[in-house]
């Protein structure tokens, strides 16, 4: 193996899944994030949402200027005592979970975040000196507030997330930031207390176990003769989502532009994503819902629905994002739309949260 094979293989001992916080959990959820931050054109990074119903995606549009209150889902009140409150200084764009929260998305400044699934998320008891931010706002709060990964990792020191619950079931995500420079970090609540994997090379994410567990796991698969007879963990499974991932994001050939930028991470997305009816776990079907996929460079923010036939993207930059400007929508679910889709995105009042 190349020794630029070599490399990209050792920085692939990362990854990113986002089950979108307290929202309709059943279980679990499964999904991976890949980020490709090595190439010379262009950081760009994808996700699968995976999930055993439709989470209700839409695309939404924030200017800048939008005040939130992290105290609340949807009309149920999780922080009584000093919860977080700020105004967002960058625009951005996301994907919403249920209408309550933002499970992915893209800043006008190039940071970018996924919330995936984590069942053994701990979030601690509630220490009232600290602003209270619910989990459905873990995601959007960095993209509001920050420009890149390190800033955000310092902004998220000043507040505690708090665990919600909605429509039954519980919050139990963890959090992947990456940026236009390529920077990443991986954030999980552990036994109470937040624990960050920073650095370019935790590029890869899935669900449990933990993030540590992940990497050892990695570390036991000999992938320095990759070749088409290597034998590939090939269920829908986390760890072996993972191995997946990780194998085939390590020879990513150099694209020649954008376009094969995105393709490449989305290739892998694709073959890490839940087949309609394969069992994961004890949980039931947990079918690839969507796919994502981000320019960091560029801004530019593509959406796949599996049930639709075509990728659709917009560039963040187009839309009127000062403060004052509307908060814009979009239903991607619909077999219409393909290419760039910018200019089908519809004003509303107010801000979903």
């Amino acid at each position: 193996m190349s020794q630029a094979v070599s490399r990209r293989l050792a920085l692939t001992i990362a990854l990113v899944a986002v089950a979108g916080a307290p929202l309709a959990m059943t279980a679990a959820e499964a999904c991976t994030r890949i980020l490709w931050n090595n190439s010379k054109l262009a950081v760009v990074a994808s996700r699968t949402m995976d999930w055993p119903e439709s989470t209700e995606p839409i695309l939404t549009v924030f200017p800048r200027g939008i005040s939130r209150t992290a105290s609340h889902v949807g009309p149920v009140e999780f922080v009584k005592d000093n919860p977080a409150k700020w105004t967002s200084d960058y625009g951005s764009i996301v994907t919403s979970i249920y209408g309550l929260g933002a499970v992915d998305g893209l800043n006008e400044k190039g940071l970018a975040m996924h919330l995936l699934y984590l069942n053994s998320s701990d979030f601690g008891t509630r220490d009232t000196s600290k602003p209270g931010l619910i989990a459905t706002l873990w995601g959007q709060y960095v993209l509001d507030k920050a420009t890149n990964v390190a800033e955000a990792l310092k902004l998220l020191e000043g507040v505690q997330v708090i665990k919600a619950e909605a429509r039954g079931h519980q919050s139990n995500v963890h959090l992947a930031l990456e940026d236009a420079s390529g920077d990443s970090a991986i954030i999980e609540y552990i036994d109470g207390k937040p624990v960050v994997h920073h650095g370019r090379e935790y590029t890869i994410m899935t669900n449990d176990p933990p993030y540590d567990q992940q990497i050892a796991l990695l570390k036991k698969q000999d992938y320095s003769k990759p070749s088409s007879e290597m034998s590939l963990p090939g269920n829908v499974n986390a760890t072996d989502r993972f191995q997946r991932a990780a194998y085939y994001s390590a020879l990513l050939p150099e694209p020649r532009n954008e376009r094969e930028a995105i393709a490449g991470v989305l290739a892998i997305a694709r073959n890490v994503s839940v087949p309609f009816g394969a069992p994961y776990k004890g949980f039931g079907i947990y079918n690839t819902e969507y796919r994502t996929a981000i320019d960091l460079t560029k801004r530019l923010y593509f959406f796949e629905l599996t049930t639709t036939p075509s990728v659709i993207w917009t560039d963040l930059l187009s839309f009127d994002l000062s403060a004052g400007a509307p908060v814009q929508e979009l239903n991607p679910d619909n077999i219409n739309l393909s290419g760039n889709v910018t200019d089908k995105f519809k004003k509303v009042v107010k801000a979903p949260f």
